[in-house]
C-alpha cells in the first residue's frame, strides 16, 4: 500500500443538550473538538503536524477570519486555510479535498471541524439577548450558498428546502403510482427506522424512538410544515453540536505513533451535480447525479452495495433518503440501518456540519467493526449537489474518481427551460402545500407547459390546497393566470 494513502486517525463530537446551560460559541467548540480529536489519535505531536485547516461555515455566527482565529488558538504552524460555504455536502467534500492533497504529497495532516450553537442563540433571543461572541465580522456578507437561486424560484417562494424536497417527494410518489396517504405512511416508516438509531445514541438531539404514525399524524405538537411533511419529519437545525476529523497518511500516522486500530481508511469518494434549479430536472422523481456519483464511488472502492455493512444516508427529508435508496438500489426489505447517527431530524442537522458527525460516527463504528465497509452520503441545496464517501476499518488503496466523466454523463440528460411568466394550459409535475401555525398558507407547483418548458406556480385557493392534500394532482391539467409581481397562479 502507498504510505501516502489517507486515513482518518482522530475524531471527536459533542452535543450540548442541557437546555439550562448555554453552549460555547462556535470558535470554542472548534478548539475543544480539535483537541479531543488529537487526543483520540493515541499518537504524539498530532496538532503540531497539522498543515491544512478546514472550517465548516457556522450558521450561528459570522467571524471575521474563522480559520485564522482557530489556527491562532490551537497554535498551528503555517499552512493551508480553508473556509467552506453552506451545503449538506461540505464535510465530505473537505475530506475529499484534503485526501487529494495528502495522496499527492502536498499535505501531511488535515483538520476538519464544524460547530453550531443555534439552539443557544435561539434561547438567548427568547430571553431578549444577543450573543456576545468573539471576533464578529463587522461588515455584513451574503450567505455563501453553493448555487444561486432562480428569480422565479424567489418569486414563488421555492428557496426553502422544506418546499423543494416536498415537491420531489410528491413527484416520486406519482411516478411510483402510490396513493398519497400510502406514500406518507411509507415516508413515516423509513423515518421511524432512523429514530430507532437515534434512541440509542446519547449524542442525538431527540434520542426517542417513534412510530410511523407518531411521525406523520398531525397534532398541535406535530403540525404540518409543508405537505406531505409534518414537523417530526423534517431536519432540526436549532442544535448545539460540534465535531472534528483529523486526516493524515498511513506513513505519517506511523511516524506519529498512531496505532493501527485508531485508523479508518478513505477508500473512495465521488461528487456530482444535478441541474441547479428544481424545475430544470427532467425527471423530478429521481437524482441522476446521486446514482452516478454513488456508482463511481463504489467502483473506485472495488465493491458493491452488498459489501457495505454500515450506511449514513443524508436524511434532511424523506425524499432525500428515498432518492438515495433508489439510487443505491436498496430495497424496502433490506434490514441494514440507514444511519449511524439517527439522521438529521432526530440526531440533529447541525447546519453544514451534519456530515462531520456522520463521518465521526462511521469512524467509531468501523473501529468497532474493522472488517466491514461504511458509506456516507451528503446532499446540498435543493437536492442538486451530491457526494459519497466509502470507508474501511482496515487499510486499503484510495482510488480517485473520474468526476469529470461522471458529471459529463449526468449532463447528457435533458434540462428543461424555465419560463418566469406563464399563462393558460399547463400540467402539474410536482407540488407541495406550505402551512403556517394557522393552517395552509399557499401551495407551490412545478408545471409542464405545452412547448416543453417548465414554470413555477403558486396556489392561493383554499379548496385547491385542500384537494391537493387529499388527491393526486400530478398529471392534472390546470390553468395558469397572472398573479401579483412575477407570480403565476394555478387555478383548477
Amino acid at each position: 500500500m502507498d504510505p501516502r494513502t489517507p486515513c482518518i486517525v482522530g475524531v471527536a463530537q459533542t452535543t450540548y443538550r442541557d437546555s439550562e446551560r448555554d453552549a460555547p460559541e462556535p470558535l470554542e467548540i472548534w478548539v475543544e473538538m480539535a483537541r479531543q480529536a488529537a487526543a483520540d489519535c493515541g499518537g504524539h505531536d498530532v496538532l503540531d503536524s497539522v498543515d491544512s485547516l478546514h472550517v465548516v461555515y457556522p450558521m450561528s455566527w459570522q467571524y471575521d477570519d474563522p480559520p485564522a482565529r482557530l489556527a491562532e488558538r490551537l497554535g498551528l504552524k503555517d499552512g493551508g486555510r480553508f473556509y467552506s460555504g453552506i451545503s449538506g455536502t461540505t464535510s465530505q467534500q473537505l475530506v475529499n479535498q484534503a485526501a487529494r492533497e495528502i495522496l499527492a504529497g502536498r499535505s501531511e495532516m488535515a483538520l476538519i471541524t464544524s460547530g453550531e450553537a443555534l439552539a443557544t442563540k435561539k434561547r438567548l433571543k427568547q430571553r431578549g439577548h444577543r450573543p456576545d461572541w468573539s471576533h464578529r465580522l463587522t461588515e455584513k456578507r451574503p450567505l455563501p450558498f453553493e448555487d444561486p437561486f432562480h428569480p422565479s424560484e424567489i418569486a414563488h417562494k421555492v428557496f426553502q428546502a422544506y418546499v423543494s424536497f416536498a415537491i420531489f417527494d410528491v413527484a416520486r410518489r406519482a411516478h411510483l403510482g402510490l396513493d398519497p396517504e400510502e406514500n406518507r405512511q411509507r415516508d413515516g416508516e423509513v423515518l421511524a427506522r432512523l429514530t430507532g438509531v437515534a434512541s440509542n445514541n446519547p449524542k442525538a438531539w431527540f434520542p426517542i424512538a417513534q412510530s410511523a404514525r407518531e411521525l406523520i399524524e398531525v397534532s398541535p405538537q406535530n403540525r404540518m410544515i409543508s405537505y406531505p411533511y409534518t414537523k417530526n419529519m423534517v431536519a432540526i437545525m436549532d442544535v448545539d453540536m460540534g465535531g472534528a476529523i483529523l486526516l493524515t497518511s498511513h506513513g505519517k500516522a506511523d511516524a506519529l505513533g498512531i496505532p493501527l486500530d485508531r485508523r479508518v481508511t478513505l477508500r473512495a469518494f465521488c461528487a456530482a451535480q444535478d441541474p441547479v434549479y428544481v424545475a430544470q430536472r427532467d425527471e423530478m422523481w429521481r437524482s441522476r447525479s446521486m446514482a452516478a456519483a454513488s456508482a463511481e464511488a463504489l467502483r473506485c472502492a472495488g465493491v458493491t452495495m452488498d459489501d457495505v455493512a454500515h450506511l449514513d444516508l443524508y436524511s434532511c427529508f424523506a425524499s432525500s433518503l428515498n432518492f438515495a435508496l433508489d439510487a443505491l438500489e436498496i430495497s424496502e426489505q433490506d434490514t441494514r440501518p440507514l444511519t449511524v447517527t439517527g439522521g438529521l431530524p432526530y440526531f440533529g442537522g447541525a447546519g453544514s456540519g451534519y456530515i462531520t458527525h456522520a463521518i465521526v460516527s462511521m469512524v467509531e463504528k468501523l473501529r468497532e467493526d474493522p472488517s466491514e465497509l461504511g458509506l456516507v452520503s451528503g446532499v446540498g441545496m435543493h437536492m442538486q449537489n451530491h457526494v459519497f464517501g466509502v470507508y474501511s476499518g482496515t487499510p486499503g488503496r484510495l482510488t480517485l474518481p473520474d468526476e469529470d466523466a461522471v458529471q459529463a454523463d449526468v449532463n447528457r440528460a435533458p434540462v428543461r427551460e424555465i419560463e418566469n411568466r406563464a399563462k393558460g394550459a399547463a400540467e402539474v409535475v410536482g407540488y407541495c402545500v406550505v402551512h403556517d401555525r394557522e393552517g395552509p398558507s399557499h401551495g407551490v407547483a412545478v408545471c409542464d407547459l405545452p412547448g416543453g418548458a417548465r414554470c413555477y406556480a403558486n396556489v392561493s385557493d383554499p379548496d385547491i390546497m385542500a384537494s391537493m392534500q387529499r388527491e393526486e394532482w400530478v398529471g392534472r391539467a390546470v390553468e395558469l393566470v397572472p398573479g401579483d409581481g412575477e407570480v403565476n397562479l394555478l387555478t383548477s
